[in-house]
Protein backbone atom coordinates (compact mmCIF):
# COMPACT_ATOMS: atom_id res chain seq x y z
CA UNK A 1 0.00 0.00 0.00
CA UNK A 2 2.57 2.74 0.66
CA UNK A 3 3.98 2.09 -2.39
CA UNK A 4 1.09 2.28 -3.90
CA UNK A 5 0.66 5.85 -1.75
CA UNK A 6 4.41 7.13 -3.09
CA UNK A 7 3.38 5.95 -6.38
CA UNK A 8 0.71 8.28 -6.82
CA UNK A 9 2.56 11.26 -5.28
CA UNK A 10 4.61 11.12 -8.00
CA UNK A 11 2.29 11.29 -9.96
CA UNK A 12 0.81 13.88 -8.73
CA UNK A 13 4.17 16.47 -8.40
CA UNK A 14 4.43 15.11 -12.11
CA UNK A 15 0.97 16.55 -12.83
CA UNK A 16 1.83 19.98 -10.56
CA UNK A 17 5.31 19.96 -12.58
CA UNK A 18 3.63 19.88 -16.15
CA UNK A 19 1.23 22.63 -14.89
CA UNK A 20 3.73 25.02 -13.76
CA UNK A 21 6.25 24.53 -16.81
CA UNK A 22 2.95 25.64 -19.05
CA UNK A 23 2.41 28.78 -16.46
CA UNK A 24 5.94 29.88 -16.12
CA UNK A 25 6.84 29.26 -20.02
CA UNK A 26 3.57 31.32 -20.63
CA UNK A 27 4.07 34.41 -18.51
CA UNK A 28 7.64 34.78 -19.55
CA UNK A 29 7.52 34.15 -23.05
CA UNK A 30 10.31 31.63 -22.68
CA UNK A 31 8.71 28.80 -24.73
CA UNK A 32 5.38 30.37 -25.68
CA UNK A 33 2.72 28.27 -27.52
CA UNK A 34 3.17 28.39 -31.39
CA UNK A 35 -0.23 29.82 -33.11
CA UNK A 36 -1.68 29.53 -36.21
CA UNK A 37 -2.20 32.61 -38.73
CA UNK A 38 -6.02 32.53 -37.50
CA UNK A 39 -4.96 33.32 -33.63
CA UNK A 40 -1.89 35.25 -33.65
CA UNK A 41 -2.57 37.56 -37.56
CA UNK A 42 -1.11 37.93 -40.10
CA UNK A 43 -1.62 37.14 -44.06
CA UNK A 44 -2.33 34.06 -45.68
CA UNK A 45 -1.03 34.35 -49.89
CA UNK A 46 -2.66 31.28 -51.78
CA UNK A 47 -0.72 30.67 -55.34
CA UNK A 48 -0.97 28.74 -58.42
CA UNK A 49 2.06 26.64 -59.49
CA UNK A 50 2.18 26.44 -63.40
CA UNK A 51 3.17 23.12 -64.33
CA UNK A 52 3.08 23.21 -67.81
CA UNK A 53 6.42 23.08 -68.38
CA UNK A 54 7.16 20.06 -65.65
CA UNK A 55 7.44 16.77 -66.68
CA UNK A 56 4.88 14.78 -64.48
CA UNK A 57 7.03 12.54 -62.80
CA UNK A 58 9.44 16.02 -61.85
CA UNK A 59 6.03 17.43 -60.16
CA UNK A 60 6.31 16.39 -56.39
CA UNK A 61 10.31 17.14 -56.37
CA UNK A 62 9.23 20.64 -58.25
CA UNK A 63 6.45 21.50 -55.40
CA UNK A 64 8.76 20.84 -52.70
CA UNK A 65 11.65 22.35 -54.72
CA UNK A 66 9.00 25.54 -54.60
CA UNK A 67 8.27 25.68 -51.12
CA UNK A 68 11.46 25.16 -49.73
CA UNK A 69 12.54 28.10 -51.71
CA UNK A 70 9.94 29.97 -50.46
CA UNK A 71 10.35 29.09 -47.62
CA UNK A 72 14.10 30.23 -47.40
CA UNK A 73 13.05 33.32 -49.08
CA UNK A 74 10.50 34.40 -46.40
CA UNK A 75 13.22 33.45 -43.42
CA UNK A 76 15.41 36.07 -44.90
CA UNK A 77 13.27 39.11 -44.15
CA UNK A 78 13.03 37.89 -40.12
CA UNK A 79 9.18 36.60 -40.39
CA UNK A 80 8.79 34.62 -36.92
CA UNK A 81 7.41 31.23 -38.00
CA UNK A 82 6.26 31.23 -41.23
CA UNK A 83 4.30 28.33 -42.86
CA UNK A 84 4.90 27.30 -46.07
CA UNK A 85 3.32 23.90 -47.50
CA UNK A 86 1.67 22.65 -50.94
CA UNK A 87 -1.80 21.40 -51.10
CA UNK A 88 -2.82 19.09 -54.17
CA UNK A 89 -5.55 16.74 -56.19
CA UNK A 90 -7.67 15.88 -53.70
CA UNK A 91 -7.20 18.08 -50.94
CA UNK A 92 -8.91 20.99 -52.88
CA UNK A 93 -11.99 20.96 -53.97
CA UNK A 94 -12.66 20.92 -58.09
CA UNK A 95 -9.21 21.55 -58.73
CA UNK A 96 -8.38 18.33 -60.28
CA UNK A 97 -4.74 18.21 -60.53
CA UNK A 98 -4.04 22.03 -59.56
CA UNK A 99 -1.06 22.51 -57.81
CA UNK A 100 -1.37 25.50 -55.06
CA UNK A 101 1.27 26.91 -52.69
CA UNK A 102 0.11 28.28 -49.03
CA UNK A 103 2.33 30.86 -47.44
CA UNK A 104 1.01 31.94 -43.96
CA UNK A 105 2.91 34.60 -42.44
CA UNK A 106 2.31 35.76 -38.68
CA UNK A 107 2.67 39.46 -37.96
CA UNK A 108 2.63 40.83 -41.71
CA UNK A 109 -0.92 42.30 -41.97
CA UNK A 110 0.48 44.24 -44.81
CA UNK A 111 -0.52 42.73 -47.67
CA UNK A 112 2.04 44.60 -50.43
CA UNK A 113 4.32 43.66 -47.99
CA UNK A 114 4.03 39.79 -48.34
CA UNK A 115 3.22 40.01 -51.61
CA UNK A 116 6.50 41.52 -52.29
CA UNK A 117 8.59 38.97 -50.60
CA UNK A 118 7.51 36.30 -53.12
CA UNK A 119 6.68 37.97 -56.18
CA UNK A 120 10.35 39.83 -57.11
CA UNK A 121 11.69 35.87 -57.02
CA UNK A 122 12.49 34.99 -60.27
CA UNK A 123 12.42 31.99 -62.14
CA UNK A 124 15.50 30.46 -63.66
CA UNK A 125 15.29 27.69 -66.72
CA UNK A 126 18.02 26.40 -68.99
CA UNK A 127 16.43 25.05 -72.08
CA UNK A 128 18.07 23.25 -75.14
CA UNK A 129 17.09 24.48 -78.55
CA UNK A 130 14.99 21.29 -80.35
CA UNK A 131 16.82 19.84 -83.05
CA UNK A 132 16.23 21.35 -86.52
CA UNK A 133 14.96 24.69 -85.05
CA UNK A 134 16.54 28.08 -85.29
CA UNK A 135 16.91 30.76 -82.83
CA UNK A 136 13.86 33.08 -82.91
CA UNK A 137 14.31 36.80 -83.72
CA UNK A 138 12.09 37.56 -81.30
CA UNK A 139 10.56 35.34 -78.74
CA UNK A 140 7.14 35.37 -77.13
CA UNK A 141 5.62 32.69 -74.69
CA UNK A 142 4.43 30.94 -78.11
CA UNK A 143 7.71 30.63 -80.32
CA UNK A 144 9.83 29.70 -76.82
CA UNK A 145 7.70 26.90 -76.37
CA UNK A 146 8.02 26.28 -80.26
CA UNK A 147 11.79 26.54 -80.08
CA UNK A 148 12.99 25.39 -76.83
CA UNK A 149 12.87 21.79 -75.33
CA UNK A 150 11.25 21.55 -71.84
CA UNK A 151 14.06 23.14 -68.74
CA UNK A 152 16.42 20.64 -68.37
CA UNK A 153 17.70 22.29 -65.47
CA UNK A 154 16.26 25.30 -63.06
CA UNK A 155 16.31 27.19 -59.94
CA UNK A 156 15.70 24.36 -57.83
CA UNK A 157 19.50 23.16 -58.83
CA UNK A 158 21.04 26.69 -57.96
CA UNK A 159 22.80 27.15 -54.88
CA UNK A 160 24.84 30.57 -55.07
CA UNK A 161 25.09 33.20 -57.59
CA UNK A 162 27.61 36.04 -57.50
CA UNK A 163 28.51 39.12 -59.54
CA UNK A 164 31.89 38.81 -61.77
CA UNK A 165 33.99 41.31 -63.81
CA UNK A 166 35.09 39.04 -67.17
CA UNK A 167 36.40 40.41 -70.56
CA UNK A 168 39.09 39.80 -73.08
CA UNK A 169 42.40 41.51 -72.78
CA UNK A 170 42.37 45.55 -73.94
CA UNK A 171 38.44 45.46 -73.36
CA UNK A 172 37.03 47.05 -70.46
CA UNK A 173 35.42 44.09 -68.26
CA UNK A 174 32.32 42.96 -68.74
CA UNK A 175 29.82 42.39 -65.48
CA UNK A 176 28.43 38.96 -65.36
CA UNK A 177 26.23 36.60 -63.34
CA UNK A 178 27.80 33.64 -62.03
CA UNK A 179 25.67 30.67 -61.04
CA UNK A 180 26.78 27.78 -58.95
CA UNK A 181 25.15 24.06 -59.22
CA UNK A 182 24.18 21.64 -56.39
CA UNK A 183 25.41 17.96 -57.54
CA UNK A 184 22.50 16.84 -58.87
CA UNK A 185 22.65 19.96 -60.91
CA UNK A 186 26.76 20.00 -61.57
CA UNK A 187 26.07 16.57 -63.28
CA UNK A 188 23.22 17.08 -65.45
CA UNK A 189 25.01 20.88 -66.49
CA UNK A 190 28.05 18.73 -67.45
CA UNK A 191 26.33 15.92 -69.39
CA UNK A 192 24.07 18.65 -71.33
CA UNK A 193 26.93 20.53 -72.40
CA UNK A 194 29.13 17.17 -72.86
CA UNK A 195 26.36 16.08 -75.26
CA UNK A 196 25.22 18.99 -76.84
CA UNK A 197 28.82 20.70 -77.75
CA UNK A 198 27.40 23.14 -81.46
CA UNK A 199 24.58 23.55 -80.34
CA UNK A 200 21.98 26.43 -78.79
CA UNK A 201 20.94 26.46 -75.47
CA UNK A 202 18.77 29.33 -73.61
CA UNK A 203 19.05 30.69 -70.66
CA UNK A 204 15.65 32.14 -69.31
CA UNK A 205 14.60 34.50 -66.42
CA UNK A 206 10.93 34.77 -65.73
CA UNK A 207 9.97 33.80 -69.02
CA UNK A 208 12.41 36.02 -71.05
CA UNK A 209 15.56 35.10 -72.62
CA UNK A 210 18.59 36.30 -70.98
CA UNK A 211 21.33 34.75 -73.01
CA UNK A 212 21.19 32.03 -76.34
CA UNK A 213 24.71 31.03 -76.35
CA UNK A 214 26.21 28.18 -78.00
CA UNK A 215 27.77 25.53 -76.14
CA UNK A 216 31.36 25.41 -77.25
CA UNK A 217 33.50 22.84 -74.95
CA UNK A 218 31.80 20.38 -71.86
CA UNK A 219 31.60 22.60 -68.49
CA UNK A 220 32.15 19.82 -65.48
CA UNK A 221 32.35 22.30 -62.67
CA UNK A 222 28.88 23.08 -62.31
CA UNK A 223 28.95 26.94 -62.66
CA UNK A 224 27.61 28.90 -66.01
CA UNK A 225 27.93 32.54 -67.08
CA UNK A 226 24.98 34.69 -67.51
CA UNK A 227 25.93 37.94 -69.93
CA UNK A 228 23.32 40.01 -71.45
CA UNK A 229 24.58 43.60 -71.64
CA UNK A 230 24.33 44.22 -67.59
CA UNK A 231 24.93 46.93 -65.91
CA UNK A 232 27.10 46.37 -62.54
CA UNK A 233 23.84 47.56 -60.68
CA UNK A 234 21.46 45.30 -62.70
CA UNK A 235 24.14 41.97 -62.44
CA UNK A 236 24.36 42.37 -58.77
CA UNK A 237 20.20 42.76 -58.64
CA UNK A 238 19.71 39.99 -60.39
CA UNK A 239 22.67 37.77 -58.26
CA UNK A 240 21.00 39.10 -55.01
CA UNK A 241 17.14 38.11 -56.52
CA UNK A 242 19.00 34.37 -57.30
CA UNK A 243 20.33 34.09 -54.36
CA UNK A 244 17.21 34.68 -52.55
CA UNK A 245 15.81 31.44 -54.25
CA UNK A 246 15.37 31.07 -58.17
CA UNK A 247 11.90 29.89 -58.32
CA UNK A 248 11.55 26.46 -59.86
CA UNK A 249 8.13 26.81 -61.63
CA UNK A 250 6.35 30.23 -61.77
CA UNK A 251 3.28 30.86 -59.66
CA UNK A 252 0.42 32.85 -59.82
CA UNK A 253 -1.02 34.48 -56.37
CA UNK A 254 -4.80 33.77 -56.58
CA UNK A 255 -6.03 34.52 -53.30
CA UNK A 256 -4.46 36.74 -50.60
CA UNK A 257 -6.31 36.91 -46.75
CA UNK A 258 -5.36 39.13 -43.73
CA UNK A 259 -6.04 38.09 -40.11
CA UNK A 260 -5.45 41.27 -37.77
CA UNK A 261 -3.56 40.56 -34.35
CA UNK A 262 -6.84 42.09 -32.74
CA UNK A 263 -9.30 39.23 -34.40
CA UNK A 264 -6.38 36.59 -33.65
CA UNK A 265 -5.88 37.46 -30.14
CA UNK A 266 -9.97 37.59 -29.42
CA UNK A 267 -9.82 34.00 -30.55
CA UNK A 268 -7.76 32.93 -28.25
CA UNK A 269 -9.24 34.43 -25.38
CA UNK A 270 -12.98 32.82 -27.06
CA UNK A 271 -10.77 29.39 -26.60
CA UNK A 272 -9.58 29.43 -23.52
CA UNK A 273 -12.56 30.74 -22.13
CA UNK A 274 -14.59 27.73 -23.64
CA UNK A 275 -12.45 25.37 -22.35
CA UNK A 276 -12.27 26.73 -19.23
CA UNK A 277 -16.16 26.59 -18.96
CA UNK A 278 -16.46 22.72 -20.58
CA UNK A 279 -13.63 21.61 -18.08
CA UNK A 280 -14.94 23.31 -15.10
CA UNK A 281 -18.69 22.01 -16.25
CA UNK A 282 -17.42 18.42 -16.72
CA UNK A 283 -15.37 18.18 -13.85
CA UNK A 284 -18.53 19.52 -11.68
CA UNK A 285 -20.80 17.16 -13.05
CA UNK A 286 -18.41 14.63 -12.56
CA UNK A 287 -17.88 15.06 -8.83
CA UNK A 288 -21.51 15.13 -8.38
CA UNK A 289 -22.54 12.57 -10.03
CA UNK A 290 -19.60 9.54 -9.45
CA UNK A 291 -18.54 11.37 -5.80
CA UNK A 292 -15.23 10.30 -4.41
CA UNK A 293 -13.83 8.31 -8.46
CA UNK A 294 -15.42 11.23 -9.96
CA UNK A 295 -12.88 13.51 -7.93
CA UNK A 296 -10.48 11.53 -8.77
CA UNK A 297 -11.44 11.40 -12.09
CA UNK A 298 -11.28 15.20 -12.29
CA UNK A 299 -7.52 15.62 -10.66
CA UNK A 300 -6.71 13.02 -13.56
CA UNK A 301 -8.00 15.08 -15.76
CA UNK A 302 -6.16 18.18 -14.73
CA UNK A 303 -3.32 16.43 -15.11
CA UNK A 304 -4.03 15.47 -19.05
CA UNK A 305 -4.34 18.86 -19.89
CA UNK A 306 -0.99 20.04 -18.42
CA UNK A 307 0.80 16.96 -19.94
CA UNK A 308 -1.00 17.55 -23.65
CA UNK A 309 -0.49 21.38 -23.26
CA UNK A 310 2.90 20.44 -22.73
CA UNK A 311 3.65 18.00 -25.53
CA UNK A 312 2.07 20.83 -27.74
CA UNK A 313 4.98 22.81 -26.58
CA UNK A 314 7.43 20.40 -27.04
CA UNK A 315 6.67 19.38 -30.30
CA UNK A 316 5.87 22.70 -31.49
CA UNK A 317 2.68 22.02 -32.57
CA UNK A 318 0.68 25.05 -34.32
CA UNK A 319 -2.19 25.38 -32.26
CA UNK A 320 -5.40 27.15 -34.23
CA UNK A 321 -9.25 27.68 -33.85
CA UNK A 322 -9.49 24.00 -35.07
CA UNK A 323 -6.93 22.63 -33.00
CA UNK A 324 -8.10 24.34 -30.10
CA UNK A 325 -11.89 23.63 -30.69
CA UNK A 326 -10.14 19.19 -31.61
CA UNK A 327 -8.14 19.93 -27.58
CA UNK A 328 -11.35 20.39 -25.78
CA UNK A 329 -13.18 17.73 -27.97
CA UNK A 330 -10.49 15.20 -26.62
CA UNK A 331 -11.11 16.17 -22.96
CA UNK A 332 -14.24 14.88 -23.61
CA UNK A 333 -13.02 11.42 -24.74
CA UNK A 334 -11.35 11.64 -21.40
CA UNK A 335 -14.27 11.96 -19.68
CA UNK A 336 -16.34 9.47 -21.07
CA UNK A 337 -13.46 6.69 -20.45
CA UNK A 338 -13.39 7.45 -16.96
CA UNK A 339 -17.37 7.40 -17.41
CA UNK A 340 -17.02 3.56 -18.63
CA UNK A 341 -14.76 2.82 -15.94
CA UNK A 342 -16.50 3.90 -13.05
CA UNK A 343 -20.07 2.27 -14.37
CA UNK A 344 -17.75 -0.66 -14.90
CA UNK A 345 -16.31 -0.37 -10.51
CA UNK A 346 -20.11 0.26 -9.40
CA UNK A 347 -21.00 -3.49 -10.99
CA UNK A 348 -18.48 -5.12 -9.59
CA UNK A 349 -19.25 -3.87 -6.21
CA UNK A 350 -22.88 -4.59 -6.50
CA UNK A 351 -21.79 -8.30 -7.43
CA UNK A 352 -20.51 -8.22 -3.88
CA UNK A 353 -16.95 -7.41 -4.24
CA UNK A 354 -14.80 -4.86 -2.10
CA UNK A 355 -12.28 -2.40 -2.51
CA UNK A 356 -9.07 -3.14 -4.66
CA UNK A 357 -10.72 -6.03 -6.08
CA UNK A 358 -14.02 -4.03 -7.62
CA UNK A 359 -11.35 -1.38 -9.00
CA UNK A 360 -9.26 -4.36 -10.49
CA UNK A 361 -11.87 -5.74 -12.19
CA UNK A 362 -13.75 -2.75 -13.32
CA UNK A 363 -10.87 -1.03 -15.14
CA UNK A 364 -10.21 -4.58 -16.88
CA UNK A 365 -13.69 -4.76 -18.00
CA UNK A 366 -13.59 -1.37 -19.25
CA UNK A 367 -10.54 -1.80 -21.18
CA UNK A 368 -11.71 -3.16 -23.93
CA UNK A 369 -14.27 -0.12 -24.60
CA UNK A 370 -11.84 2.64 -24.14
CA UNK A 371 -9.25 0.54 -26.40
CA UNK A 372 -11.63 0.04 -29.39
CA UNK A 373 -13.21 3.45 -28.90
CA UNK A 374 -10.08 5.56 -28.65
CA UNK A 375 -8.44 3.44 -31.64
CA UNK A 376 -10.86 4.34 -34.15
CA UNK A 377 -10.70 8.05 -33.41
CA UNK A 378 -7.09 8.37 -33.94
CA UNK A 379 -7.43 6.11 -37.49
CA UNK A 380 -9.90 8.95 -37.81
CA UNK A 381 -7.08 11.18 -36.81
CA UNK A 382 -4.39 9.84 -39.33
CA UNK A 383 -6.94 9.77 -42.10
CA UNK A 384 -8.03 13.16 -41.85
CA UNK A 385 -4.43 14.54 -41.17
CA UNK A 386 -3.56 12.37 -44.08
CA UNK A 387 -5.53 13.81 -46.75
CA UNK A 388 -6.94 17.05 -45.27
CA UNK A 389 -5.78 20.54 -46.14
CA UNK A 390 -3.76 22.81 -43.84
CA UNK A 391 -6.35 23.37 -41.30
CA UNK A 392 -7.50 20.05 -41.32
CA UNK A 393 -4.44 18.61 -40.76
CA UNK A 394 -4.23 20.85 -37.40
CA UNK A 395 -7.09 19.53 -36.31
CA UNK A 396 -6.25 16.04 -36.90
CA UNK A 397 -3.16 16.30 -35.24
CA UNK A 398 -4.23 17.91 -31.52
CA UNK A 399 -7.02 15.47 -31.87
CA UNK A 400 -5.06 12.64 -32.43
CA UNK A 401 -2.27 13.39 -29.30
CA UNK A 402 -5.19 14.46 -27.23
CA UNK A 403 -7.09 11.05 -27.91
CA UNK A 404 -3.55 9.16 -26.44
CA UNK A 405 -2.71 11.10 -23.74
CA UNK A 406 -6.48 10.86 -22.57
CA UNK A 407 -6.62 6.96 -23.05
CA UNK A 408 -3.31 6.59 -20.75
CA UNK A 409 -4.22 8.79 -18.30
CA UNK A 410 -7.67 7.69 -17.87
CA UNK A 411 -5.97 3.81 -17.49
CA UNK A 412 -2.79 4.68 -15.53
CA UNK A 413 -3.43 8.11 -13.48
CA UNK A 414 -6.96 7.63 -12.45
CA UNK A 415 -6.25 3.61 -11.55
CA UNK A 416 -2.96 4.88 -9.00
CA UNK A 417 -5.28 7.55 -7.56
CA UNK A 418 -8.35 5.01 -6.73
CA UNK A 419 -5.78 2.08 -5.67
CA UNK A 420 -4.05 4.33 -3.22
CA UNK A 421 -6.64 4.82 -1.32
CA UNK A 422 -6.90 1.74 -0.01
CA UNK A 423 -10.77 2.08 0.59
CA UNK A 424 -12.88 -0.78 1.44
CA UNK A 425 -16.43 0.47 -0.06
CA UNK A 426 -18.59 -2.57 0.89
CA UNK A 427 -20.73 -0.34 3.64
CA UNK A 428 -21.14 2.73 5.47
CA UNK A 429 -19.72 6.54 3.82
CA UNK A 430 -17.24 4.81 1.73
CA UNK A 431 -20.22 2.69 -0.32
CA UNK A 432 -21.64 6.39 -0.37
CA UNK A 433 -18.67 8.11 -1.80
CA UNK A 434 -18.67 4.59 -4.67
CA UNK A 435 -21.62 5.27 -5.20
CA UNK A 436 -23.34 7.53 -8.29
CA UNK A 437 -26.49 9.67 -9.29
CA UNK A 438 -28.78 9.57 -6.42
CA UNK A 439 -27.97 5.61 -5.94
CA UNK A 440 -25.96 4.95 -2.34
Amino acid sequence: MFGKRLTAIAVLILGLGFGYFVYNTEMTGSWPFKLGLDLSGGTQLVYRADLSRIKAEDVTDSMEALRDTIERRVNLFGVGEPIVQTETGSSLAGAGNEQRLIVELPGITDTQKAIAMIGQTPVLEFRMLKEGASVPTTMSSTTIENAFEPAAITGKELTSASLEFQGQSGIAPQPVVVLHFNAQGSQTFADLTAKNIGHYFGIFLDGRPISVPVIRDSIPNGQAVISGGFTAEGAKELARNLNYGALPVPIELISTQTVSGTLGGQAVKDGILAGLWGVGLVMLFMIVWYRLPGFIASVALLGYIAAVLVLFKLLSVTLTAAGIAAFILSIGMAVDANVLIFERIKEELRSGKHGSEAISDGFARAWPSIRDSNFSSMITAVILFWFGTSIIKGFALVFGLGVLVSMLTAITVSRTFLFALGLNASHGFTRFLFGSGISK
